[in-house]
């Protein structure tokens, strides 16, 4: 039943966490899943709920929550991927809530969203959830440290034809609160192998207390390895990506103060090439699918192991090797939650920016809400602009609009040769992102 959703994605078998979960959820068996970020824990969950639903009945059966917008869209990503057959709708902040009002004139079998907007249309009475027998919390333990406790609290007294839950977490948990009313759940934890994690830890000590200059250094000597630099703050953020932008370094941002639409075009350019090197805060540590990357480096360090791990969590996924980088200023010590760092190792002086990345992002005015797909936008872009397969990189459609990754030289000639042309008989604005 399962092997051609799977292939949808370009999987060709699920792991072993995967398939114990296929194995033990069932209706009325409540589930308890602790697995580091990377793991596969989304499709880990979708595949049991997919088995949950019901096609001959109407109206909302499954709901999943979760922290994050990026996340929510993220796993209605990889739902209609899988090409299951039964809709999906994804609530969450950013966006009007006219939309979602429209889309819930006739809601989907599930629903996947925030806290704070799921409960919002329960209250405005936009969905009926008497139907909702299954439900999931996603990164619960992310939930409740960002305190959505209260929203989820309000939700799941809603929701009174709830059987089974799917609470999936990155660390495990003391105690699961009683609002979620989880009854002797079964327990599936996959962290305890995390030693046999091949993580190098490099240290790296600037002589004063200005550590850009040692940072610097660093994306210069990765060249185009993908590489995440995590911060505490949003604003240690800009003011890194202002300086870095001003010594020619080609790279991108991502934190909890920026518009949506941006975040959300920072991962597309990060997860297409578009840029190599992404400078973000914890945001980005937990959750979303991002490349698999060799190198996390911690240009400020985190307060507590816990984030730590959740860090280096985004390198040496799946039992692969990575490299964590800790970047310290004259004055600084390494935390003692930090074990086996080498060094202070040392970079080349004088190492060269890293070449200009192979793809530019295109923006297009069109996305799902306008019936586009990601083979519209491959047709359109050989068809009209002339291009081949291997000229056009990974494409993205949003709700309303689209981006494509394509050669970085043939994109001036590109938009040139593609003004006034039509999509699906519809007038579109294309342009580089960003």
């Amino acid at each position: 039943m399962y092997t051609s959703f799977i292939r949808q994605l370009g999987i060709r078998e699920l792991n072993e966490m995967q398939l114990k979960m296929l194995g033990l959820a069932r209706p009325g068996t409540d589930l308890v899943l602790i697995s580091k970020t990377g793991s596969g824990k989304t499709l880990a969950f979708l595949l049991p709920l997919l088995g949950m639903l019901n096609p001959e009945l109407s109206g909302p059966q499954a709901m999943i929550i979760t922290p994050s917008r990026e996340l929510a869209l993220q796993i209605e990503s990889v739902f209609r991927k899988m090409q299951t057959g039964f809709r999906i709708t994804a609530l969450y902040g950013g966006h009007a809530v006219k939309i979602e009002r429209n889309n819930l004139n006739e809601p989907p079998p599930l629903l996947v969203g925030t806290p704070g907007r799921i409960a919002d249309h329960l209250r405005r009475e936009h969905f009926d959830p008497s139907g909702i027998s299954t439900l999931v919390l996603d990164e619960f333990d992310k939930s409740l440290e960002l305190g959505f406790e209260k929203e989820m609290a309000f939700i799941i007294g809603k929701l009174a034809g709830l059987k089974t839950r799917i609470l999936t977490s990155a660390t495990r948990m003391e105690d699961i609160p009683a609002f979620t009313g989880t009854e002797n759940p079964v327990f599936l934890d996959y962290t305890l192998d995390d030693g046999q994690i091949e993580l190098d830890v490099n240290l790296l000590k600037a002589e004063g207390n200005d550590k850009l200059d040692v940072l610097f250094r660093l994306i210069c000597s990765l060249g185009n390895d993908p590489a995440l630099i995590f911060c505490n703050h949003r604003e240690a953020v800009e003011r890194i990506s202002a300086l870095l932008g001003l010594r020619g370094v080609i790279h991108g941002i991502y934190h909890g103060g920026m518009e949506q639409e941006a975040r959300e075009l920072a991962l597309v350019r990060f997860r297409n090439g578009t840029h190599h090197t992404l400078i973000t805060t914890d945001l980005a540590s937990r959750g979303l699918d991002i490349p698999e990357i060799r190198h996390v480096v911690h240009y400020q360090m985190p307060a507590s192991e816990t984030v730590w791990l959740h860090r280096n969590g985004r390198t040496a996924r799946m039992q692969a090797a990575g490299t964590a980088w800790i970047v310290l200023a004259a004055e600084e010590e390494v935390p003692a939650f930090v074990a086996g760092a080498s060094g202070p190792v040392l970079l080349p002086e004088e190492a060269g920016l890293p070449d200009f990345p192979e793809y530019e992002t295109l923006y297009f005015s069109l996305g799902k809400k306008d019936k586009i797909s990601r083979g519209d936008i491959a047709g359109f872009l050989m068809r009209q602009g002339g291009l081949k397969a291997d000229e056009v990189g990974q494409i993205s459609v949003a709700d309303h609009a689209s981006y494509a990754a394509v050669k970085r030289h043939l994109c001036r000639k590109l938009l040139a040769d593609l003004k006034g042309k039509s999509l699906k008989k519809r007038q579109l604005k294309i342009e580089i992102a960003g």
